[in-house]
């Protein structure tokens, strides 16, 4: 079961991930990255920061589609972590209707990025593909840490 989808730039890392995995009631987390997946060095990093209860699975988003929709996935509580907005949208959209909200912990500004909160930086394209999640039926909202206040996704 998925019980947290969350875009985070910085994906594992500290207590951030620790304060969701415990409150969502997680026993897994799967990070789903394709520059992660076939790389080593990062890998490495990210288990020191899991925490030390947690399963840990590190799959490109194809991957993770593809072993969500297969059921393989079902027996775990999952939190699923990605780098992007996009890899949140074609995760969602691959996925067909298993994930049903996102959460927006962290996007760093970049060129041509608008702020909207005070972790949140999207460009127009990335607002777009939110925009059109939340018109399909995804709630889509912005909250860095599980006992801060849902922002709802506003484009």
């Amino acid at each position: 079961m998925i019980k947290l989808l969350r875009v985070d730039h910085r994906l594992v890392h500290g207590q951030v991930v620790v304060s969701w995995f415990e409150n969502v009631g997680a026993n897994t987390i799967l990070v789903a990255n394709d520059a992660v997946a076939g790389d080593e060095l990062r890998k490495s990093a990210i288990r020191l920061a899991k925490p030390e209860n947690a399963k840990l699975v590190m799959k490109s988003v194809d991957d993770s589609i593809e072993a969500i929709n297969s059921g393989v996935t079902d027996k775990y509580q999952m939190l699923i972590v990605v780098e992007s907005v996009a890899d949140a949208e074609k995760l969602i959209r691959g996925t067909q209707g298993k994930i049903t909200s996102l959460n927006l912990g962290g996007t760093k500004p970049r060129d041509g990025t608008k702020n909207y909160s005070k972790t949140i930086n999207l460009t127009e394209l990335e607002s777009e593909l939110l925009a059109g999640l939340q018109q399909d039926g995804v709630e889509v909202y912005i909250q860095q840490i599980p006992n801060e206040s849902k922002q709802k996704f506003e484009k």
